[in-house]
């Protein structure tokens, strides 16, 4: 059984990692790693690939910088020359990123079987991008595989039939339960001179929060007032530093007090600033479920989340005001020990990739392929 892995941006790289590693201990499974090239910047990529002992891909896409429409116009015409050439009997995608529906899109028009890892997640907010690709994603693929309970509820609402849903559980997790030891070791909060709970873990990406300078001025404020009480770890992700550039905001940001700015993280060194931060303030989709799963208080800078568990169960809470003074009560709480309490979500063991490969084989055996 031929199985095309598809990653482009870097929670794709996370997530198809424990993936590749389960269909290369498979020996009824060819497995082939396609990297479309959506995240070009190499602290961003080839990190990623060094620190999850990802393999060199078998293709590389090269799409490089654009608009999502002209991503996935190159993805589409590129990625049709590796399906034609492979024939795979898989095309595997995960996530929700323009190579996430641009490579399902190519697969089911050539009318090969789509298997989505992270299927069923909804935001409700149709004014993000990752909502439109999550959903158009779920409707061309023959398998889809669940995280949590919303996203098996969501597809059967939506029609999707129960025979394609499978919940398997978080190959994120699968990641972070492999190499957390590993990101201990690496100790790159002793590198930084932080202190274990004595430091606040910032990120900040999404466009709707980085775009636009009056986000950025908030954003600004909230940090100068954190770092009040405690130091503030900030990685630039490379479009929240154009931005800051671009609104002349970065010498403001430079001069703050008590603010690490850092560039961005490999996955082994950013797991261990989440592991051991007091508190993680994020806009990322990904790192609501990595603290979920650490047991560390998260503050979501957004009015929706497609990861409902994290707050129904876990440690995530939304933060749809960024009024400064609304953010600073909220981060005193939690710095002075008022926490959000937080258990772990059914099937985040570490085992998911496993699950997947079985309902892969199973599903390949009841069409007639023999392994």
């Amino acid at each position: 059984m031929k199985i095309i892995s598809i990653v482009g941006a870097r929670p794709n790289f996370v997530k198809v990692a424990p993936l590749h590693r389960a269909f290369l201990a498979h020996p009824g499974i060819e497995p082939i790693l396609v990297h479309t090239g959506q995240h070009y910047d190499a602290r961003l990529s080839d990190v990623f690939f060094e620190q999850l002992d990802l393999p060199k891909p078998d293709y590389h896409l090269g799409v490089g910088p654009g608009t999502p429409t002209e991503q996935s116009a190159e993805i589409e015409l590129t990625f049709e020359k590796v399906l034609t050439l492979e024939q795979p009997d898989w095309v595997l995608v995960v996530g929700d990123v323009t190579s996430t529906l641009a490579c399902a899109s190519v697969a089911s028009r050539m009318g090969v079987h789509v298997a989505h890892v992270e299927a069923g997640l909804r935001s409700g907010d149709l004014r993000m991008p990752e909502e439109y690709n999550r959903i158009e994603t779920d409707k061309l693929s023959d398998l889809l595989f669940v995280t949590e309970q919303s996203g098996v509820d969501n597809l059967r609402r939506e029609g999707l039939v129960d025979e394609k849903i499978h919940f398997v559980g978080n190959v994120m997790i699968d990641s972070l339960v492999r190499y957390r030891q590993k990101a201990n070791a690496l100790n790159a909060i002793g590198d930084l001179g932080v202190r274990s709970r004595n430091y606040v873990l910032l990120t900040m990406h999404r466009p709707a929060n980085v775009d636009n300078e009056a986000g950025l001025r908030n954003i600004l404020q909230i940090l100068c007032e954190t770092a009040l009480c405690q130091t503030v770890v900030f990685p630039l992700h490379p479009r929240t530093r154009a931005s800051l550039m671009n609104f002349g905001l970065m010498r403001q940001l430079e001069a703050t007090p008590n603010v690490r700015l850092l560039e961005p993280q490999g996955y082994l060194e950013f797991l261990n600033l989440m592991e051991y931060a007091s508190l993680v303030i994020t806009d990322s989709g990904g790192i609501q479920e990595e603290t979920t799963y650490l047991q560390v208080p998260c503050l979501t800078f957004r009015d929706s989340t497609e990861r409902p568990v994290t707050i129904e169960l876990g440690t995530n809470q939304l933060l749809a005001d960024l009024n400064p003074e609304t953010v600073r009560r909220k981060v005193a709480e939690i710095l002075d020990g008022r926490t959000k309490p937080g258990v772990i979500p059914p099937l985040w063991d570490g085992k998911a990739a496993e699950r997947i490969v079985r309902i892969l084989c199973t599903t390949q055996m009841y069409r007639g392929f023999t392994l």
